[in-house]
């Protein structure tokens, strides 16, 4: 059955630097425009998106930095785009979700007045997954050729996702499957090791996939600004982001999995350089001891005899006055009187003279 179209119809897909709309950028689109009388027109352009193109992004669509860094900027072909496509209706696969979000921020964010109202949108992919429903009731209708009986109880519902896992090794057992780098292997074995490994491609740290590993088993950011780049190199840049997820509305297994992570990243951080602990430790406590003993003891000897010296009279005896000599006090309370026969006599008697 033919497509009965009043106007083009316009398949397009993107290739970007991430898949967070309003953070990453357009580097690659293709659109193939189908006429109503048939015909194809088929254009695409690859756009430098003015910020760095992750590792992760690169592997998966094969452009790297190098490739868009002479080409234009989407400001540039914006205006080209938008009349390639201006009269047409738009079709991709995850378009509704992702593809046309995504076109729109980029020509909202140069100020282009594109506009999608009046258009039909057809997204493939929803085409295929309402056809083709991925629920428990469906994959056992698919696999085992039956239906559930007493669907939603706990125990049917786990007794034919039991069935439907062996039926799926019996099917898959021999069928080659081609991951996004192109390799090529059979995992659907009886091996539960390698069920595991081929039913978390995306290798997640937490089960909500906010955290990645990556080839090397280190955890990277799977979201927002810091998305592709290692856990601990955004604590170290930016250290309040660790703060603002703990604090944020993220799942609590996420955040359990960050502060291990942060945790592991502080000890790090704070182990002591070899060698260095043990000689400033040493070098401390024979520095410090001598000075703390001999300084009181040596202060205390200088200052004793001078304090006894200077001491003022006590509390207890306020009568006390300044010590004066006799002789002055006579000198300034009266004269001297002369030597007369009674003072001789005195002398006489007490010298014996």
């Amino acid at each position: 059955m033919k497509l009965n179209l009043k106007r083009p119809l316009a398949f397009f897909d993107l290739e970007t630097t991430g898949t967070t709309i309003g953070v990453d950028r357009i580097v690659e689109i293709a659109v193939i425009k189908m006429n109503p009388d048939g015909s194809e027109a088929v254009k695409s352009w690859r756009v430098n998106p003015e910020m760095p193109i992750p590792l992760e992004s690169s592997l998966v669509h094969g452009i790297y930095d190098e490739d868009v860094k002479t080409a234009p900027i989407f400001k540039a072909v914006a205006d080209e785009i938008a009349v390639f496509i201006a009269d047409s209706d738009l079709a991709g696969y995850n378009s509704n979700r992702f593809d046309i979000p995504m076109l729109m921020e980029e020509f909202l964010r140069v100020g282009h007045p594109f506009d999608i109202e009046d258009r039909y949108f057809v997204d493939v992919q929803n085409i295929f997954h309402q056809m083709e429903q991925r629920t428990l009731r469906a994959a056992y209708q698919f696999y085992c050729g039956k239906d559930i009986i007493n669907a939603h109880s706990a125990e049917a519902d786990t007794r034919a996702t039991m069935e439907v896992l062996l039926a799926q090794v019996d099917r898959y057992a021999n069928t080659s499957f081609e991951d996004k780098k192109g390799v090529k292997t059979t995992p659907v074995t009886g091996n539960v090791a390698d069920l595991h490994k081929f039913t978390n491609l995306n290798k997640p740290v937490d089960f909500a996939g906010r955290m990645v590993f990556n080839d090397a088993g280190e955890e990277l950011f799977n979201f927002g600004k810091h998305k592709g780049k290692k856990v601990e190199d955004v604590f170290k840049a930016e250290p309040s982001y660790y703060s603002w997820m703990m604090q944020g509305d993220f799942p609590l297994y996420t955040k359990r999995k960050l502060e291990q992570i942060y945790k592991r990243f502080t000890q790090k951080k704070e182990q002591p350089k070899p060698e260095a602990k043990p000689e400033n430790k040493s070098i401390a406590v024979k520095a410090e001891e001598p000075v703390i003993k001999s300084e009181p003891k040596a202060a205390t000897a200088a200052s004793q005899p001078e304090k006894k010296r200077v001491y003022p009279p006590k509390p207890n005896h306020p009568e006390r006055k300044p010590f004066v000599p006799r002789n002055d006090q006579k000198q300034k309370d009266e004269p001297a009187k002369p030597i007369d026969d009674d003072m001789l006599a005195a002398l006489k008697q007490k010298f014996g003279k």
